[in-house]
């Protein structure tokens, strides 16, 4: 579907693959002027190149990184209208495995890492307009899946961070709201499981199916458009029914 956001100039970390990159694709061929962020600068270039954007490389945990990021875009651009705070750094194991490391890595890009969007946008944006926010949470947020207790700590305080946002911002025209993506065999997500394992996810699914990139995309695309302009704080489930199953 083609959503209304010509003109709408938005910021997106992790977008230099997987659900971040086609969230972009989609966003850039509804009229946006997207921001294309990565850790990862050859991913970021090359997303940036397909969609005819601007890339900026940038781990999403660093303050200073991800403000001047924004500013420069905002200044090309006029201003910001929205951010997508995309990133997260994917990392299974039992918790008696976590370190330090990995912990604080995981934090840091997950939820400092939005954190930091939502004061990028705060800072750039037109305030006569306002602008929006949407943080990308998961399923695992509402139950539990073994080996994902840090992976699940994050996504549980991104949607906190929405619904708290939605209503400390609201009154400065910003919406703030979440998707929520099921199972996407992602670059990154296939890392980490193989073909059995989502065969195995896709039987528990309500829709019997894995999800898409372009599923999580079009919810993303229509949280940013003025299709959406009375929903706030809400988290929008892309997950063929796993969160309302249990």
């Amino acid at each position: 579907m083609n959503w209304e956001l010509e003109g709408q100039s938005v910021l997106i970390t992790g977008a230099g693959r997987g659900l971040g990159r086609a969230a972009a694709e989609l966003l850039a061929s509804c009229g946006a002027h997207v921001a294309v962020c990565d850790i990862d600068a050859a991913s970021a270039a090359e997303t940036a190149r397909a969609i005819g954007a601007k890339d900026y490389a940038f781990d999403a945990s660093d303050r200073a990184a991800f403000m001047a990021a924004a500013a420069d875009f905002a200044k090309a651009q006029g201003r910001l209208d929205a951010v997508v705070n995309n990133a997260m750094l994917l990392r299974y194991e039992p918790v008696e495995a976590v370190s330090d490391g990995v912990l604080n890595a995981m934090l840091g890009v997950g939820i400092k890492g939005a954190v930091w969007g939502a004061q990028a946008l705060l800072a750039n944006m037109d305030a006569s307009r306002g602008g929006a926010i949407v943080n990308m949470a998961s399923p695992v947020a509402e139950k539990g899946f073994p080996n994902t207790s840090i992976y699940s700590l994050v996504k549980g305080a991104l949607v906190t961070l929405t619904k708290t946002l939605a209503a400390e911002l609201g009154p400065r025209k910003v919406r703030v709201n979440a998707v929520a993506p099921g199972s996407v065999p992602t670059p990154g997500a296939l890392g980490l499981n193989d073909e059995a394992e989502y065969a195995r996810r896709a039987r528990t699914i309500p829709l019997r199916r894995l999800g898409a990139a372009e599923d999580s995309a079009e919810a993303v695309a229509f949280l940013l458009s003025p299709a959406a302009s009375f929903i706030n704080g809400e988290i929008l489930h892309v997950d063929g029914g796993i969160a309302a199953a249990g």
